[in-house]
């Protein structure tokens, strides 16, 4: 996969796109804080904050449009047009970079963050078009993972660029060289012809409104946004936070700043392999709530971790902070944290990729630019909030934030039964036993389905939930047979169908061999399939599960 022209080309040209952002932004913001101040129009410090705002603000302004564009053009002829518009960004950035025109760097910043935010949704509704359904999380975690070591890579070579000499010329070839490379790059990309219709209609209040509206009506997708908002509320609290927590609470000097991006980035793209592995190669909802799980033990234990301060002249320099061996679990705990992040939300990613209608994932991912961007701006509000007006140190902030993440894993358990459904019948089938599935018309990957099920125990159940691929539902009568197991059977009655109930046209259904004849009779479940499944016997903890057509005359 990774070697294809379907995924390579993509990954690069994104790869390279989130590094020329984030070299641009951080160039910007070095040259304004340690050059040339005097020649700024307005303080130094509204200038980075406005910096930071300008970045951010297209994403709230423009999301629903580029999900709308994304959804009803070639995906492919769409990325090539962004990269063409980002070259010419950089063009006139090597005159603003070069004449020291900050003002205009200000603009061109708001500009790049136009075009990041039309990307952001083709960016990941490319994805279920190109790959399989087996390549999908590997896909997502490549992904995150070249778009955390960009920003990582960006960062660092920002800083390494304002130190040379000759700063403003290498800053300037380096933006113009990386977009050039990312537009070459997006040539390569074969064309994935558009599966909507809908015309796109610029109108930025309306049409976010309605988005958002849009999406609400799948509370399973609306909640998936709200996690991966979280993420980026946790991730962008860490990440603005690191500069100050490395000088004061750690005493250490700005290369110290690099060794916890790293760690933190890195983890990242450890967390999303990992995550790949533990998935199996399927979409698999019930890893998310490890990473979180994560987010909150190792983040709490990062504050007992800190070493004891000291009133110390000198700061530590990479090399004296990495000596000390006090520090190993500081070190340990960061690493451990990013991990965590990719274990979030690799599998969010996916799941929102999977179940989005045909036609209307970028749409999704619009919705939830726009909410992450609010988390974002939320994020640095409670930093301010916190760390200005409460005084808190910043090690206080990230325990406050590391203790939140069990909260919200309690708050996602009760709002999303599906995750609680999917955490158990993780468990169950890949730590508990093995499951083999025996299908060899892949009808477990299909749509529409009507899955008789003979006899079924609560353990059956959590199986068949995890053993297709679309979302799965469940009869009353099937529902009735495991009805008194507790939290199981709260969470399975959330998943029980009833006349009158909304159902998503891809969905499976599982019903008793006596019902199969009144369901198929109904409109709605005309043209499902149906299938029946078999449990046999457990073997040296390996669950063989059959499935196989079934004719609507062996059922009467």
């Amino acid at each position: 996969m990774l070697f294809s022209r379907r995924f390579l080309p993509y990954f690069v040209t994104q790869c390279l796109g989130a590094l020329n952002d984030n070299v641009f932004k951080n160039v910007l913001l070095l040259l304004v804080s340690y050059s040339q101040v005097d020649e700024l129009p307005i303080d130094v410090h509204l200038f980075v904050n406005l910096a930071a705002g300008l970045f951010i603000l297209p994403f709230l302004l423009f999301s629903a449009h580029a999900g709308q564009v994304a959804d009803s053009v070639d995906k492919a002829l769409l990325i090539r047009r962004l990269k063409v518009f980002e070259l010419v960004i950089m063009s006139v950035a090597i005159f603003a970079i070069i004449s020291h025109s900050y003002l205009v760097m200000l603009l061109l910043l708001f500009l790049t963050g136009v075009q990041s935010a039309y990307f952001g949704p083709v960016k990941y509704s490319l994805l279920p078009r190109v790959l399989r359904d087996s390549e999908l999380v590997s896909g997502n975690a490549w992904v995150e993972m070249g778009t955390f070591l960009a920003i990582l890579a960006g960062t660092i070579s920002a800083g390494m660029i304002v130190a040379s000499d000759y700063a403003t010329y290498w800053a300037a070839a380096t933006v113009f060289c990386l977009a050039l490379i990312g537009m070459t790059a997006s040539w390569f990309i074969p064309s994935i012809p558009a599966h909507s219709d809908v015309k796109p209609r610029f109108a930025i209040v309306s049409a976010t409104l309605a988005n958002i509206k849009k999406v609400r009506q799948s509370p399973e997708i609306w909640t998936a946004i709200l996690a991966i908002s979280w993420f980026w509320f946790v991730g962008a609290t860490y990440l603005t936070q690191f500069p100050n927590f490395a000088r004061i609470t750690l005493n250490s000097d700005p290369t110290v700043v690099s060794l916890l991006l790293l760690l933190f980035s890195v983890g990242i793209g450890a967390g999303s392999f990992i995550c790949e592995r533990l998935s199996c190669r399927q979409v698999e909802l019930g890893i998310m709530p490890l990473g979180l799980m994560l987010l909150a033990i190792v983040g709490i234990d990062l504050y007992f971790a800190l070493p004891a301060k000291f009133d110390v002249e000198t700061l530590y320099s990479l090399q004296g902070f990495i000596a000390e061996t006090g520090h190993y679990r500081l070190m340990f705990d960061l690493f451990m944290i990013g991990v965590g992040g990719g274990l979030f939300i690799v599998p969010l990613y996916t799941y929102i990729q999977a179940r989005a209608k045909e036609g209307e994932c970028a749409q999704a991912i619009a919705s939830n630019n726009i909410i992450n961007a609010l988390f974002m701006v939320s994020s640095a509000i409670f930093a301010m909030l916190a760390l200005n007006v409460l005084q808190w140190p910043i090690e206080k902030l990230f325990l406050l934030l590391a203790s939140a993440n069990i909260v919200v894993l309690v708050y996602l358990l009760w709002r999303w039964p599906e995750l609680l459904l999917s955490v158990i019948s993780y468990f169950i089938r890949r730590v508990r036993f093995t499951t083999k599935l025996l299908d060899t018309d892949e009808l477990h990957k299909s749509p529409r389905l009507l899955v008789v099920v003979e006899q079924a125990t609560w353990r059956d159940l959590m199986m068949i939930l995890g053993s297709f691929s679309h979302p799965v539902l469940f009869a009353p009568e099937i529902y009735r047979k495991v009805a008194n197991h507790g939290l199981v059977s709260w969470a399975l009655s959330k998943l029980t169908w009833h006349a009158g109930r909304h159902v998503d046209i891809d969905c499976v259904i599982c019903v008793d061999k006596t019902s199969v004849v009144e369901f198929k009779a109904r409109a709605e479940f005309a043209d499902f399939n149906v299938v029946l499944i078999k449990f046999d016997a457990v073997e040296a903890k390996v669950q063989k599960i059959e499935i196989t057509p079934l004719a609507i005359e062996a059922t009467d």
